[in-house]
């Protein structure tokens, strides 16, 4: 080979190598750059998750109260079931909640329900109970350390008298079924999951003026934002006949309309849609330590995605007036006991069904409450 051939053989190696090289440095530059991009989009879901997580407040005294007596708690019975007490709290402390009453510093339960999830998940079942029903209170710690003493009252006194954890162990002594998990919520966190979804929608058979619950409402199809949602749910004497009854009925029904917004609004699907929502179901909670993270929360309702609204199912627990007094509640027994009969072992619990076996059946038929679906129209 001539040298003249060898030069220009040296320097086109030397080119290509050179190439090479700037390619290298681009594709270097380039995996910088998707790499700097995937760590931003991990930065920002993990600000996400725990700027989500960090709205939850654990409930750390409940937890150390309830396991001091964890020898006289029930045993779960059903593998995978889970039992889930779910209080509101009239708390007129933290933002927004003082224009509500005077802050005496005495929280009650204003609504609480015990809802179980199957273990299928095929299924929820929502049990109210009324604030007013007379029952055993067991002793219980109190906010400020005292111990109070066992005593015969209204359920909310339960609240108020030893928090989350008295409520739990009340509700657990009156119906033999173990409570897994606890959230409560105030009345701002109410309001804000309300107007995250741009509000729920309800059916009013006359028009509403309510002064005192600041409601003033057309007959028919009226979307409530969340002030108005709070008004609604929380109100007795504008609406129905002025019971705690036909109230808990109310409730049942808009939480009912509540669920079948989220479901039906691609809400779930939708990470522009839910992030608002998660803001606010989270933003008021309080939840006993297993379930205070977005991870948390996550693991208990992920099963219920696919729980069709007819299957989400809303009931009062069977009770009418007590006889000591006719503003109070007692149980109907036998019925009573066969609802918390069927949530301890996981039996299905059927509501508005038709009164009656069939025909020729040799078996008794399954006992029927009263009650209504998250797959209920709006305005029948």
């Amino acid at each position: 080979m001539s040298d003249d051939a060898g030069k220009a053989a040296g320097a086109s190696a030397s080119g290509a190598g050179l190439k090479r090289r700037r390619r290298r440095r681009r594709l270097g530059r380039a995996g910088i750059a998707v790499a700097v991009l995937a760590a931003g989009a991990v930065g920002v879901g993990w600000a996400v998750y725990a700027k989500l997580s960090g709205n939850i407040t654990s409930d750390e005294a409940a937890a150390a109260e309830l396991a001091r007596y964890e020898r006289e708690r029930p045993t779960a019975l059903v593998r995978g079931a889970q039992n889930v007490l779910l209080i509101g709290s009239d708390s007129r402390a933290g933002d927004g909640n003082a224009r509500y009453g005077r802050d005496s510093g005495t929280e009650r339960s204003d609504t609480t329900i015990l809802l179980h999830l199957a273990a299928g998940r095929d299924s929820a079942t929502a049990v109210s109970l009324p604030r007013d029903l007379m029952l055993d209170v067991p002793g219980c710690r109190g906010r400020d350390g005292s111990r109070t003493e066992p005593v015969f009252a209204q359920f909310n006194y339960a609240f108020a008298a030893g928090g989350s954890a008295c409520s739990i162990r009340t509700v657990e002594k009156l119906t033999g079924v173990r409570v897994d998990h606890h959230v409560v919520v105030d009345f701002q966190g109410f309001k804000k999951m309300v107007d995250a979804l741009d509000g729920v929608e309800v059916c009013l058979r006359e028009p509403v003026d309510d002064k005192d619950a600041g409601l003033r409402l057309p007959a028919g199809r009226v979307t409530l934002d969340g002030e108005q949602a709070l008004g609604y749910v929380r109100a007795r004497k504008s609406l129905g006949d002025g019971s705690d009854t036909d109230r808990m009925d109310r409730q049942q029904r808009f939480l009912g309309a509540l669920v079948n917004k989220v479901q039906s609004n691609g809400v779930l699907l939708n990470p522009v849609k839910l992030y608002p929502v998660l803001d606010a179901a989270t933003s008021s909670l309080t939840t006993d330590p297993n379930l205070a993270s977005l991870r948390g929360l996550y693991d208990l309702v992920r099963g219920l995605r696919d729980v069709p609204t007819e299957r989400v199912q809303f009931l009062t627990v069977p009770r009418e007036a007590y006889s000591g007094d006719p503003n109070r509640d007692q149980l109907v027994q036998p019925d009573a006991g066969r609802l918390f009969a069927r949530l301890r072992t996981d039996e299905p619990v059927t509501i508005a069904a038709p009164a009656g076996g069939v025909p020729g059946d040799t078996e008794p038929p399954a006992p029927t409450f009263s009650g209504n679906t998250a797959d209920e129209k709006v305005c029948g």
